[in-house]
């Protein structure tokens, strides 16, 4: 079955994406012809609101889901409202995570299980109840996913984080092989040190580990380790997720694409 998205409606639910990555992500795919429904936790949900009018200004539809999405009853509330606000689902970006900055001698099961609720079963359910509406509807679409850098090579004092991004990375690849049937692609991309309020937090903790002062961090990693010699923007990543939205990347499935200014080589 093609993937094309010729004759279907141009929508997507993107999560997290009240600010930062998640909201360059949402207004990239609004300024691409999308209508977005901004999806985040209930205590974002004044950004919310800012984010879905900043949609609306660019002439899109645009419409506010708040939950959780490592509890499935809100994901499947999410995709529920999207439909009957929005319009049939095409593309859902499973943008929302959560990180810590922790050495591995000190990470307690409650940590990895918080972890792992937001970060492996949010992008799980976002998955498979985005794929079960897209069977449902019979269209094809688009199933992408926050994967990172250290999905690919972990940083020390962040394994737990780490440890999460590695599963994403295995949940598109088997997502894609199942769904390829119906002509849903599932692809995910992996961020690298962007100027975020999650590293603006990994800053803070490293600082306070490795002894810098706040930025300091910041600048370092993105000097010693960057090739291109910057800090990533929300807006570089943004690109990377118009392209597998859109019809330009029909050819690819169960990929995770790097856009980390040149760290991590493959």
């Amino acid at each position: 079955m093609a993937s094309s998205s010729v004759g279907h409606p141009k929508t997507a639910i993107v999560t997290g994406s009240a600010r930062g990555i998640g909201k360059a992500i949402a207004l990239r795919l609004a300024s691409d012809g999308y209508d977005v429904t901004i999806a985040d936790i209930p205590a974002m949900s004044a950004e919310a609101e800012a984010a879905a009018k900043e949609i609306a200004a660019l002439g899109r539809k645009s419409f506010v889901a708040l939950g959780d999405v490592s509890v499935r009853a809100n994901v499947e509330s999410i995709v529920a409202q999207h439909v009957e606000n929005v319009g049939p689902l095409f593309t859902m970006v499973a943008n929302a995570g959560i990180c810590e900055v922790k050495s591995v001698l000190e990470v307690t099961e409650e940590d990895i299980r918080k972890m792992y609720d937001v970060n492996v079963f949010g992008v799980f359910n976002c998955y498979q109840v985005a794929a079960k509406q897209l069977i449902k509807q019979g269209t094809p679409g688009r199933l992408i996913a926050a994967s990172s850098i250290v999905g690919f090579k972990p940083f020390a004092n962040m394994v737990n984080y780490s440890s999460s991004k590695w599963a994403v990375r295995g949940l598109t690849q088997g997502f894609a092989m199942e769904m390829a049937q119906y002509g849903i692609r599932v692809n995910a991309y992996a961020p690298g040190i962007h100027a975020t309020k999650m590293w603006e937090q990994i800053d803070s903790s490293l600082g306070r580990l490795e002894g810098r002062e706040q930025g300091e961090s910041l600048k370092k990693y993105s000097k010693d380790l960057i090739a291109l010699g910057r800090t990533g923007e929300s807006e570089d990543v943004a690109k990377l997720v118009s392209f597998l939205a859109s019809d330009d990347s029909e050819y690819m499935t169960g990929q995770n694409i790097l856009v980390d200014g040149g760290i991590v080589f493959t």
